[in-house]
Order: structure tokens, then sequence, then C-alpha cells
């Protein structure tokens, strides 16, 4: 069954008949990397769009949710990375990878296990940590965001959750209600330990790595003046933006396709 977040991307996104071009040698594999309180379905609109002009493109779902059961207890950052690791282990060739918002944590941690395997690591309103950073403590330095007042800690059950009344206005602002409404009903708890856990990275490996930074300039879960405090600290090799909130492939799927594509070239 599809996700409502899946099904409120493909009630926004243009509809085409145009079938998808046959796969291009030359072109790298796209993988791409949900964040928090998502899964794999959110890139559906955007992965339709990438494999038509093309592209090789592979989703990952992370632990702990719908499609890759696990206790959120056990759930860690080096379960993510090696979920990730493991959807890229057969690819011959240096891969494009995508991560969204918490994504950002997941996609760093894999260009630092295998910087050999990724050709760019492009973060999409992502959160671009330095060594030894958590995502709940970079998180909390944001004067810009309005999670924060949103967020539901539960220790006991080891996750983290957004309430409810928040979900459409917090990541949908701009976007038509019924979109908001299916993007609140479809959001999921998030295992709790993964948001707490620093990330190790170094400047032999992971800072190597090609990057490129898309920013959301609505966005109200990463602000902007944030997003562009953290690429200041880690630079980028390009920076591209769009004009949405948090969730560019449920509002501008088209439009996300495009920047993802540039990124890749």
């Amino acid at each position: 069954m599809k996700s409502l977040l899946t099904i409120a991307a493909m009630a926004l996104a243009a509809t085409s008949a145009t079938p998808a071009l046959a796969k291009s040698n030359d072109k790298p594999t796209i993988v791409l990397v949900h964040g928090a309180w998502e899964t794999a379905g959110v890139w559906a609109e955007v992965e339709s769009g990438l494999e038509k002009d093309g592209y090789k493109v592979k989703t990952v779902n992370l632990p702990g949710r719908e499609g890759n059961p696990m206790p959120a207890g056990e759930v860690t950052l080096d379960a993510y990375q090696k979920a990730v690791a493991q959807v890229i282990a057969g690819e011959t060739k240096p891969v494009i990878l995508v991560g969204h918002s918490f994504g950002g944590f997941v996609i760093s941690a894999e260009g630092e296990a295998e910087p050999e395997k990724i050709k760019t690591l492009v973060y999409v309103a992502a959160y671009l940590p330095l060594d030894g950073q958590s995502l709940l403590g970079l998180a909390t330095t944001d004067a810009g965001s309005k999670a924060g007042e949103a967020l539901i800690i539960d220790k006991d059950k080891g996750i983290a959750g957004i309430k409810y009344e928040a979900r459409a206005g917090l990541f949908a602002n701009g976007a038509p209600a019924p979109v908001g409404d299916a993007v609140a009903k479809g959001i999921v708890d998030e295992p709790l330990p993964p948001l707490t856990m620093p990330v190790h990275l170094t400047a032999d490996r992971f800072g190597k790595v090609d990057k490129v930074y898309i920013h959301t300039l609505r966005d109200q879960v990463v602000s902007p003046p944030f997003q562009a405090q953290m690429v200041a600290a880690t630079p980028v090799r390009s920076e591209l933006s769009i004009d949405t909130g948090h969730i560019p492939f449920i509002v501008n799927p088209p439009g996300l396709v495009k920047l993802i594509e540039d990124a890749a070239k």
C-alpha cells in the first residue's frame, strides 16, 4: 500500500505518459536517502522523474519503520549507514548519494565509511554535520527552526514524534490543504537513539568527497540561515536552491529532479 506521503506527492506532481528512457551507461546511479519521520516512499515522484531522464535510481528505507522493521531501541546511526552501504554494494561505479534533512547525517556517515563509492554527496534541506555532532545537538542551535516546539520525545518507547497539529504547517508550508493533511497523516515516529548519536567524520575521508547543497528557501524545519551556516562551516562544490519548504519532493518534484540532475553533472 502506498504511504500517504507518496499519495500527496503524486497528487501534486505533474503527470506524464512519457515512458521511462533506457538507463544511460555514462550516468551515475542516484541513491535517495529519506530523513527523520519519513520512509523511502517520499521519493516516489522524484524517483520517477529521474528514471524518465535515464538515471538508474535506488531508494533506502532506513531501519525502524515500515518496510525495514527493527525495535526502536536497537536502531543506531551505524545501522542507518549500513543500510545505505547495503543498497550501493552492487554498484560498479561511484554513486550520487542524496540525503534529505536527517539523511544528511546518514550520507555523511556513508561518505566517511566508503568515500571511494561516492561520486557526490547531495544535501537537500539537510543537516551538514561536523565531526562529533549529533542531530539533536546540532538542531538545537538553529534559532530559526520551528521544529523544536513540535517535537515529542517518548524515552520509554525510544521514539521521537511530531505533534499532529503542527505537521502540515511545519513540513508542507505553502502546499494546498489536502496535501498538508496527507503529509500530516503520513509522518511516522522516528527511533530516538540515532538522533542522539554523534557522527565521526575525518578530513582524509569524508572531507575529500565532492558535495553539493540544495537550499530550501522557505524551510521552517532547517532554517535557511542555518543551512547557510552549515555550508560555511563545511564548504561544498556547488549551492543550488528551490523555493519551497522542507519537503520539495512533495511540493515541487520536477524542480527537485532538475536540481539533483544538475548536482550529478
